[in-house]
This record gives C-alpha cells, sequence and structure tokens, in this order.
C-alpha cells in the first residue's frame, strides 16, 4: 500500500479484552474483529483524534481474501481493510452472511 506507515504494537481489544501482539500490520482484533479509529488518512500514521470503535459491519470475499467493512461508532467514518491469516474464520463467515 502506497503511503503505509508499518507501526509494530500490542494492545487490549477495547470490545472483547483480548489482549493482541501486534506485527506491524495488525490493525483489529483476530478474535472479534473489531478496531479502533486511530488513522486519519494514511494506515499507521496513527493521526485521528476521535478514538472510535470501528464495528465491522460486512465482509467481502473478493481477490481470493476476505475484506472487512468498518463504521466508526464515534464519527461514523467508513474504513476497510484486508483480513489477516489469523483471524476468527467463523467471525468472518458470520459477517459474510449478513
Amino acid at each position: 500500500m502506497k503511503n503505509f506507515i508499518r507501526v509494530k504494537e500490542n494492545f487490549t481489544c477495547q470490545n472483547c479484552g483480548q489482549k493482541v501482539v501486534g506485527n506491524g500490520y495488525t490493525d483489529h482484533c483476530p478474535v472479534c474483529l473489531w478496531g479502533k479509529h486511530v488513522d486519519l488518512e494514511i494506515p499507521g500514521d496513527r493521526l485521528s483524534d476521535c478514538g472510535g470503535l470501528l464495528k465491522p459491519t460486512r465482509v467481502i470475499f473478493e481477490k481470493g481474501k476476505y475484506r472487512i467493512y468498518y463504521n466508526c461508532l464515534k464519527c461514523n467514518h467508513k474504513f476497510r481493510v484486508w483480513a489477516d491469516d489469523n483471524d476468527d474464520k467463523q467471525e468472518l463467515i458470520k459477517l459474510v452472511q449478513n
């Protein structure tokens, strides 16, 4: 991704409490798939002042991968990311069926 800023950080999911070990590309919880609105324009820039929870609203299977679509519960920002290999497949499938 152009201008992507790799930030390797661990975090505790504010939705389910899972302790997540980041790999520099981790942008959501692999258990519940929720994220946090921390980036403004470039993934990894950490410039957003919002900090709202990103609720996964749907999943599309495209180009051989799952893509997760989000809606920020605080500011209504829309966002999408590719699912990671260690994401909970059952959670992904639940969102595909919505």
